[in-house]
C-alpha cells in the first residue's frame, strides 16, 4: 500500500490526468488508482477484442474507476480542498451541462450563482499553479547536502483514506523506522499497542500493508491475518476502518484497502 501511495503522489500532472504511469526499466504500464500492471508488449485479450498494454491499462481505468476525474474528484477533502457543493458542480461541469440545467438539478437560486462558482474555481486552479511553481523553487534549491540527509527527514506519504490529516502525520521516515523498531519484533509480531496518536498511524499502515489494494477479504480471512500480528486482533480491524487505512461494507462481509 504504501508503494502505491508514493506512486500516487509522486506522479506528475499528466499522469494524474491519465491515471497511469510507465515505467521504462520494467517496461510496464501501471495504474496508479488501484496498482494494476501491464506489461509492455504483451497482448490482452478483452472480450474479443486483443489489446496493447497501453491501450489495456486505460480500458481498466474505465471500466474499474470510470475516468481519472471522477476517482480523483471523488478523493478526500484533505487532498482535493473541495467541498461538497464544490465537487457536486465540478461533476456537472465536466459532464457538460448548462447552467440553467446545473440550477434546475441543484435548486440553486440562480445562473447567476453557479457562474459565481465557476469563477471561484478557475481562481482556485490559479492559486494552485502559483504554490506548486512556489513549492518546486523552493525543493530546487535545496543544496546536495540536503538532498543527501532528505531521505531520513522527508515526510511519510498520507495514505489516501486518511480521515483527516493535521499534525498527528508529521512523522518523517526515521521517525517512522524507529516506531516499527520499538513496536514489532523480528517476526512481525506486535508487542503492544501504542497509545499515541502519531505511532498509532505509523503501526496501522504497517499492518494495513500485509492487504493487497485490488483485493476484497472476508470478516474471517481479516481476523486470520490480523491474529497473527496482535492478539487483540478485533482492535486493530476496528482502528484499521476508523483511521481509513481499510473499509468494509454494511453487513461486515467484505473488506478492502481504502
Amino acid at each position: 500500500m504504501s508503494e502505491l501511495n508514493d506512486l500516487f503522489f509522486g506522479a506528475s500532472i499528466e499522469e494524474l490526468k491519465r491515471g497511469y504511469v510507465f515505467d521504462e526499466q520494467s517496461e510496464q504500464y501501471t495504474c496508479i488508482l488501484c496498482g494494476t500492471t501491464y506489461i509492455d508488449g504483451v497482448i490482452y485479450k478483452k472480450e474479443e477484442t486483443l489489446l496493447e498494454a497501453r491501450k489495456a491499462v486505460v480500458v481498466h481505468i474505465g471500466e474499474k474507476h470510470e475516468s481519472p476525474f471522477s476517482y480523483l474528484l471523488g478523493l478526500n477533502k484533505t487532498y482535493t480542498g473541495l467541498s461538497d457543493v464544490q465537487k457536486e458542480l465540478l461533476d456537472y461541469f465536466y459532464k457538460g451541462h448548462t447552467d440553467k440545467e446545473i440550477m434546475k438539478s441543484t435548486g440553486k437560486s440562480s445562473t447567476s450563482t453557479i457562474r459565481n462558482h465557476r469563477f471561484k474555481l478557475k481562481e482556485k486552479k490559479k492559486q494552485a499553479k502559483i504554490f506548486l511553481a512556489i513549492m518546486e523553487l523552493l525543493e530546487e534549491e535545496s543544496t546536495e547536502t540536503d538532498h543527501a540527509n532528505s531521505g531520513r527527514n522527508d515526510f511519510v506519504t498520507v495514505h489516501k483514506g486518511a480521515t483527516m490529516v493535521d499534525d498527528r502525520y508529521a512523522i518523517t521516515n526515521e521517525e517512522k523506522d524507529t516506531i516499527l523498531n520499538r513496536y514489532f519484533d523480528e517476526s512481525g509480531r506486535l508487542n503492544t499497542l501504542p497509545s499515541k496518536e502519531k505511532r498509532k498511524i505509523v503501526v496501522l499502515g504497517k499492518i494495513a500493508s500485509n492487504f493487497k489494494e485490488d483485493k476484497q477479504y472476508t470478516e474471517e480471512h481479516v481476523n486470520r491475518v490480523l491474529r497473527r500480528i496482535y492478539d487483540d486482533y478485533p482492535t486493530l480491524r476496528r482502528y484499521l476502518i476508523e483511521y481509513g487505512f481499510m473499509d468494509r461494507n454494511r453487513d461486515c462481509s467484505a473488506y478492502w484497502i481504502k
